[in-house]
């Protein structure tokens, strides 16, 4: 599959056209719902020299742009990814973290309605679907989904958070 080209993209969204800019777009395609540090590691292999606070720059500025979507399910740190033009939810792992895109089942955006919107005009709905993937449940017969409220359930959080005060939104 030939890389996006996001130059357009980029300058449609009334920014200039950097390379970490480019690079960080080039990583989320190619590997959907990744972690900053893992974007970092990613970027670094095409760009040596960029630092961890312009990743976290070009990251905060594609997500206030509209480029890329943030996404952070609970216990879990941030996690990007350049799928935008549609609504979709996601599956996450209990055990192991993996996320995996899941299509909208019914309707157009939102495709679940509130009972009640408060007056708000609602525009999305984010669901967030948890289980146990196929790989952690035949990797361990024991596998079972721990209760969310289970106090002695193990903490499946497979990363540390990201801390959100060092990154500023001025690129």
């Amino acid at each position: 599959m030939a890389a996006r080209d996001h130059s357009a993209s980029i300058r449609d969204a009334g920014l200039r056209v950097t390379r970490p800019r480019l690079a960080v777009l080039a990583v989320l395609d190619a590997h959907p719902h990744a972690e900053t540090e893992e974007v970092l590691a990613a970027a670094r292999q095409e760009l040596p020299g960029v630092s961890r606070q312009a990743v976290y720059d070009v990251l905060h500025a594609l997500t206030d742009a509209g480029l890329i979507r943030r996404i952070q399910p609970s216990g879990h740190v941030s996690l990007y990814e350049t799928r935008i033009a549609d609504n979709h939810h996601h599956l996450v792992c209990r055990v192991c973290g993996t996320v995996r895109d899941v299509d909208c089942a019914v309707g157009e955006a939102p495709c679940l309605h509130a009972s009640t919107d408060y007056g708000f005009a609602i525009d999305e709905a984010e669901v967030i679907y948890w289980g146990v993937c196929p790989e952690c449940t035949a990797g361990d017969a024991t596998a079972v989904v721990p209760s969310a409220t289970d106090p002695s359930a193990p903490d499946h959080t497979p990363r540390e958070p990201e801390d959100p005060g060092r990154a500023t939104r001025s690129n």
